[in-house]
């Protein structure tokens, strides 16, 4: 009986030591499953925090300078955002370039990023030079203008007469009047004869009635308009063209393609520049004056400058440019091809964060402005 006694205690307390160890065993599982769960959630979220450098570091252009077009005036935003320091601020090493086209240092890839017209390198664009548009920068700054005592009020007033395109046929200026005329229902390949007059010979040539107006940009025609000497017939600020962008953030196309992360950071900086200087528009043109960007008439560039309304958003600027390609293929400016979506898969890769510096009432007013 006493046997039995200790049989069964013994049995017992093995018993309860198998399910200590158990549940013991389970316990450390269960710590084990969670330190693991633990580790792996920290390495995700490593991966997650650290990926975009990751990528950005097997980018060829990773550590190395890029360059942007030295430009001055309404396209000084890739030289603004040097002074401003948001190249710095991105990780990127920056230095500015002087050139006599940007057009041809963004197919060499002698510069990364400018900013220009949509006139200027979209038809180039087509024909194979190596650049693409990132972004918009801003509207307006090319106006139509005849003499001020002339008897021309509208654009059907100059049918059959001679306009000066100062840059010459086939140039950005050639292309914008082009457009000027169309939006008014006037062939601009018959209906007028356009002509290049340099631009300093303009005013002397219509004084004389060799031509009856002439694209001028608003910065020089400006005096000539206080002076009473000119006038406005039709402008890339009127109503109707204010829902487009004139200048863009170009870049070279290759660049674009290897170096997404760079491509991205360099366009972030250039917008956030003209978001600087379309909400500081006093201190960016005391900048471009000191800098030697504008001239010194500070409220002649403030005025100016606050007209173009600096820092349009990607979806505004794409819709734009869906127009223009369309009216360029109808005008014959663009011959290489005839296929719209063509074109804008080479000219368009919008890149950049168009929240950076925009109010909500501000993308708001660009939304309205887009769905038109």
């Amino acid at each position: 009986m006493n046997r039995l006694k200790r049989l069964l205690s013994l049995g017992l307390c093995t018993a309860m030591l198998l399910t200590l160890m158990a549940c013991q065993k389970d316990e450390g599982q269960k710590e084990n499953n969670n330190d693991q769960q633990q580790e792996q959630q920290n390495d995700q979220d490593n991966s997650s925090g650290g990926s975009e450098q990751e990528a950005w570091e097997k980018e060829p252009a990773y550590g190395e300078t890029i360059h942007y077009y030295m430009a001055d005036g309404c396209t000084s935003g890739p030289l603004v955002a040097d002074l401003l320091g948001y190249y710095e601020e991105a990780g990127l090493k920056a230095e500015g370039y002087k050139g006599t086209s940007y057009t041809e240092a963004l197919g060499a890839n002698a510069v990364q990023v400018a900013v220009g017209h949509i006139a200027t390198m979209l038809v180039p664009c087509t024909n194979n030079v190596d650049l693409t548009f990132v972004g918009g920068a801003h509207i307006g700054c090319k106006t139509l203008y005849v003499l001020a005592d002339s008897e021309y009020e509208t654009t059907a007033d100059l049918k059959g007469k001679k306009i000066s395109v100062p840059n010459g046929i086939g140039a950005s200026d050639y292309n914008i009047t082009a457009r000027l005329f169309d939006k008014d229902g006037i062939n601009p390949l018959e209906d007028v004869e356009l002509m290049q007059v340099e631009t300093s010979a303009c005013l002397p040539a219509m004084e004389s009635g060799e031509i009856a107006a002439a694209l001028l940009s608003d910065t020089y025609a400006y005096n000539l308009v206080q002076e009473g000497k000119l006038r406005v017939v039709r402008s890339l600020l009127d109503e109707d063209f204010q829902t487009e962008s004139c200048c863009v953030i170009a870049m070279n196309r290759s660049f674009v393609e290897e170096n997404p992360i760079t491509a991205r950071k360099i366009s972030d900086c250039v917008k956030k520049a003209h978001d600087w200087m379309r909400e500081n528009p006093e201190e960016a043109t005391q900048m471009l004056i000191d800098e030697g960007l504008n001239s010194d008439d500070f409220d002649m560039n403030v005025e100016l400058n606050q007209s173009l309304q600096f820092g349009p958003t990607n979806a505004f600027t794409g819709a734009a440019l869906e127009k223009i390609v369309d009216d360029y293929i109808r005008l014959g400016l663009i011959t290489s091809t005839d296929d719209a979506a063509e074109v804008m898969e080479k000219a368009w890769h919008p890149l950049g964060d168009d929240s950076l510096g925009k109010t909500p009432e501000y993308r708001q007013a660009w939304f309205e402005k887009t769905a038109q």
